[in-house]
């Protein structure tokens, strides 16, 4: 088996970025800021965070984590938009009431919104920007072949699906619900999933030799899983994303990329983003 080892690559991805950082502080005095605010209590949330706070740590880029009851929320993001020593906001889903998530995400200004959710996004998602990092820098070439995403949701079925037509691939989209996802995954030489269904991707499912990018993350029995079951790790034939150390370091990467990209833009207003 294959390894889509996204550890190694954000590990290069990461001393670039700090050298980045550097170069900002010392010739533009930019202090590149990131803030979250979180609205709900939940332990995989909370990883979350201090996964990022730590990441920040190690490149020099300040992470705020802001904890307010939802109804406070609009307010503090207005606070945020305006206050010039924060260059990129996140607002963590899920919210304690979903249905007002597009509401709120989109209160973000979108030269802050580094994770891409509000409908005038400048920046590109970073889940989505991570999984083409991670078949890029393993030389996964997708011309000719038949790629099939698993999930059209939001933050990264439907972002990526964009990505992938952009680059003139030809991708077919399926989830939870195809009746025959067999039949669908089967055909695939490239299966990206990202429902959010533990094990909903098993061996037999999966052609010799395809290629599985398992972006998918679920909470069961207390753990963090992926969509891939057991069982496809028994392969020897397969190129797989791990269990864990795949999608995952390169998506925390790519969402600082963004906010290196908003600090950059605030230092130099009249260049591009």
């Amino acid at each position: 088996m294959k390894t889509l080892n996204g550890k190694e690559l954000a590990e290069f991805i990461k001393e670039r970025q700090a050298h980045q950082v550097r170069a900002l502080r010392q010739a533009w005095n930019v202090a590149p800021k990131l803030a979250i605010v979180v609205t709900i209590d939940n332990p995989i949330i909370d990883l979350y965070m201090r996964l990022k706070q730590r990441y920040g740590g190690d490149i020099l880029i300040d992470v705020e984590v802001h904890r307010v009851e939802q109804a406070a929320a609009p307010e503090l993001i207005k606070a945020l938009n305006a206050d010039e020593s924060v260059h990129g906001i996140i607002v963590q889903l899920p919210l304690a009431d979903p249905s007002q998530t597009d509401a709120i995400v989109d209160l973000v200004a979108p030269v802050k919104d580094v994770d891409a959710l509000g409908v005038a996004a400048i920046y590109d998602p970073a889940t989505p920007l991570a999984i083409m990092w991670l078949l890029a820098g393993y030389n996964v070439d997708m011309r000719g072949k038949r790629v099939l995403l698993i999930g059209h949701g939001k933050l990264v079925g439907a972002p990526l699906k964009k990505m992938l037509i952009a680059s003139d691939v030809d991708v077919h989209v399926a989830d939870r619900s195809t009746p025959d996802l067999a039949a669908e995954t089967l055909e695939a030489d490239i299966i990206i999933t990202a429902t959010g269904s533990p094990a909903i991707l098993y061996s037999d499912m999966i052609k010799q030799g395809a290629v599985v990018v398992d972006a998918g993350v679920a909470s069961e029995d207390g753990k963090t899983v992926g969509d891939v079951a057991p069982d496809v790790y028994e392969r020897d034939d397969l190129t797989l994303t791990p269990v864990k150390g795949g999608v995952g370091p390169l998506t925390v990467c790519a969402l600082f990329d963004n906010v290196i990209r908003a600090a950059r833009a605030a230092a130099e207003p009249d260049q591009p983003v």
